[in-house]
């Protein structure tokens, strides 16, 4: 190119540059911005942003215009923001992307234990405020924050009385921006890079204190609605599963309820899961101070061992989903009585073939208050014949419920407290079909059977039909047999965010353009176990400073490596964790050989939560400047792989959560607790008690830990 024609090409891209944002209306850093601070956010000088690879391109630009959010950015929004570059996303309302569609890569990096305390001093990083034991930083101001929340709800509340406007508190949850003088000095990096640091709120349940796994957040996504889908239709959407799901034929016992998930569930453990006539005393003396033992008129049934249940190998069919045992679906319908007692009315039960094996009325030993006709369809005039009673039932069922039978239904355990009776082979549809939330939310029956059957149950004007119900339960139980354990889990109905980046074809207008996108995952120990087992490329490391460099061969490309497409990959996810261990957020360096070890005190991607030992200490945890050093190490990191982005890259970076350690210590006292509990100790015996106070306290860690922060700008 001559040099006549270079300077042409130079004065045309200024003035494409100086009309163009005259006509976009971007709005610009801050004044107050370091110059420094304006090339990081807007990716590079005007002339390189026009010109890419020596080719003129539309160079796609975030815009946040200061507005009163609601609420925080979640981190479903950083994918969503990601789906709607590369995928069949929708735009997103909280931020604005200028040329979307000339986005050629997005690097997503998650750093857990870096927080908002650190960059507004709550959480001190000065040298000079380095000493001491930086394990124990406060909390960001948790009891000053707690009060301010409850004044705000009084106030808010008395203003609503009044019929006067709520007070604006959308400046919490706005972007704020990154000023690099106001800065500590390790953390100054971040403003050449990112405009804004965005409050970020991990996924989670508040009401049920919760905080789900940030990983599955951003790389598991719900399949797409359909086009034929009526977005006006009510209830259960029909269930849809990932592409290439393969269903297993697995056997009815796989399902039988375990012992904890018993105790978690408040059903009453038989005999048979005590092995030592000590364990069988104290549960003994635990039921009867409960009114649960023989005298308050319970039953057991006849069922010695647990082994006596399994069946000899010679009497089980191949392939056979019962495996020998005898399958009951059971439901009951109550009333209430003389007392606020819930008593039985009406048991159903429907055997394996769908035929019923009993339909009867019951009569309630005292005064019926109220039938519950809306719900049981049991009206006076059904009852007043009826002279059969709980204990002709009682002995019924104690003949019908031999050692190798399975009882199945939708929460049983109400049924059996109706019943008075205890089992140990329990197969629960709302166990087994877990709630997309998680537990302790459980799916309705009509919710399931309208789901996965494609049927429509409890439809009646007079109450539920318990015959409909245990056949609903039936068939929910057979579905699960024959598709396997997987089967109406989240983890099928969801899909992995890199399958579903295949589904979409790139652009003409971006290098390689036809091909299907592609993903990576740069991870500590080997990720192809865990989420990164659909991605294109999945590079195992086992330090931080692997991951930087592994970031930067999967998105350029890396001759040395063939599983690496050419040009590298479109989108690509990774972690750096040094400083996640240094805080204690985990209580040991990951295993590199096990990328699905739960090293951490977040949650797992099943949501349920770790509980490490917190007080392992290393000799390098223990120096006063730990903290300091590795926050400037991390901040390097990210500079690291920003440097190495080509351009036009969407590079986010987020913590995942905040400090959950206080939510891992409640936990591990809660669990405890109830351990203690269901072993029958009596309640002033207990080592670890469970009051409200301790429960108030893990509701405030909860929200606390789901508060974390995230940036992000165009390369």
């Amino acid at each position: 190119m001559t040099a006549d024609k270079k300077r042409k090409l130079d004065a045309e891209d200024a003035v494409t540059e100086e009309t163009g944002s005259q006509k976009a209306n971007v709005s610009e850093p801050p004044a107050h911005m370091p110059n420094s601070a304006i090339d990081g956010a807007n990716g590079q000088a005007s002339k390189k942003r026009k010109r890419v690879d020596g080719e003129k391109v539309k160079y796609p630009a975030l815009t946040y215009a200061d507005g009163k959010l609601q609420s925080p950015i979640r981190i479903a929004d950083i994918q969503g923001l990601l789906l709607y570059c590369f995928a069949d996303g929708i735009a997103p309302q909280w931020i604005s992307l200028k040329h979307s569609g000339h986005v050629r890569k997005v690097v997503v990096l998650m750093v857990p234990g870096l927080e908002m305390g650190m960059f507004d001093g709550t959480i001190p990083l000065d040298d000079s405020s380095a000493s001491g034991d930086h394990l124990k930083e406060a909390e960001p101001k948790p009891a000053d924050a707690d009060q301010s929340t409850e004044d705000d709800r009084a106030t808010d509340y008395d203003r609503w009385k009044k019929g006067l406007p709520l007070p604006d508190r959308s400046h919490r949850f706005n972007p704020r921006s990154l000023v690099r003088d106001s800065l500590p000095q390790c953390l100054q990096p971040l403003a050449d890079m990112f405009p804004h640091i965005w409050p970020v709120k991990a996924p989670g349940d508040n009401k049920y204190n919760k905080v789900h796994s940030p990983l599955q957040a951003i790389l598991m996504s719900s399949p797409p609605k359909a086009k034929n889908e009526d977005p006006r239709a009510k209830g259960a959407r029909p269930a849809k599963v990932e592409r290439g799901f393969v269903p297993k034929r697995t056997p009815i016992s796989t399902f039988v309820t375990s012992r904890n998930d018993l105790r978690e569930n408040d059903y009453i453990l038989h005999p048979a899961y005590f092995g030592s006539d000590e364990e069988r005393s104290t549960q003994a003396g635990a039921r009867q101070r409960g009114g649960q033992s023989v005298e308050d008129g319970w039953v057991d049934t006849h069922v010695s061992s647990l082994e006596s249940a399994q069946p000899p190998d010679a009497e089980i069919e191949q392939g056979s989903m019962t495996a020998g045992r005898n399958v009951f679906a059971l439901d009951c319908e109550m009333c209430i009585t003389e007392g606020g007692q819930s008593e039985l009315t009406r048991i159903s039960i429907v055997g394996w073939d769908g035929e019923v094996v009993m339909d009867e009325l019951v009569k309630p030993p005292r005064p019926v208050i109220n039938y519950l006709t809306r719900f049981s369809g049991i009206t006076p005039e059904m009852l007043a014949p009826v002279t059969t009673t709980l204990v002709d039932i009682q002995k019924r069922l104690l003949s019908l419920l031999t050692p190798r039978a399975i009882l199945v239904g939708h929460s049983l355990n109400s049924d059996l407290n109706a019943l008075k009776l205890v089992h140990p082979f329990i197969v629960d549809t709302s166990i087994i079909y877990p709630h997309p939330r998680g537990p302790p939310l459980k799916c309705s029956l009509k919710w399931l059977t309208q789901k996965y059957l494609g049927k429509q149950i409890q439809n009646g004007t007079e109450g539920h039909d318990s015959i409909e119900d245990a056949r609903a339960v039936l068939e929910l139980v057979k579905m699960k047999c024959e598709k396997g354990e997987r089967w109406g889990t989240s983890e099928v109905s969801n899909e992995s965010i890199f399958r579903r980046l295949s589904r979409s074809i790139r652009p003409n207008h971006v290098p390689c353009p036809g091909e299907a996108r592609t993903g990576a995952v740069v991870d500590w120990g080997n990720p192809e176990r865990g989420f990164g087992a659909q991605a294109t490329v999945s590079v195992g490391c086992q330090d931080d400073e692997a991951v930087v460099k592994g970031v930067s061969s999967v998105i350029k490309g890396d001759e040395s490596n063939h599983s690496i497409p050419a040009g590298g990959v479109d989108f690509a996810w990774a972690r750096i964790r040094d400083l996640e261990y240094l805080r204690g957020w985990c209580n040991r360096l990951p295993d590199p050989n096990n990328a699905n070890e739960s090293t951490s005190v977040l949650p797992s991607s099943d949501g349920t939560a770790s509980i490490p030992d917190l007080h392992v200490e290393s000799s390098e945890r223990s120096q006063p400047d730990a903290l300091v050093n590795t926050v400037s190490q991390t901040v390097s990191h990210i500079s690291q792989i920003y440097e190495s982005l080509p351009p036009c890259t969407l590079f986010m970076v987020y913590s995942g959560t905040g400090d959950p350690r206080e939510v891992s210590r409640l936990q591990s006292i809660h669990k405890k607790h109830r351990d203690e509990f269901h072993s029958g100790k009596p309640w002033d015996e207990l080592t670890y008690k469970w009051t409200d106070v301790e429960e108030q306290n893990l509701k405030k860690a909860c929200e606390r830990a789901r508060d974390g922060c995230g940036f992000m700008c165009i390369k």
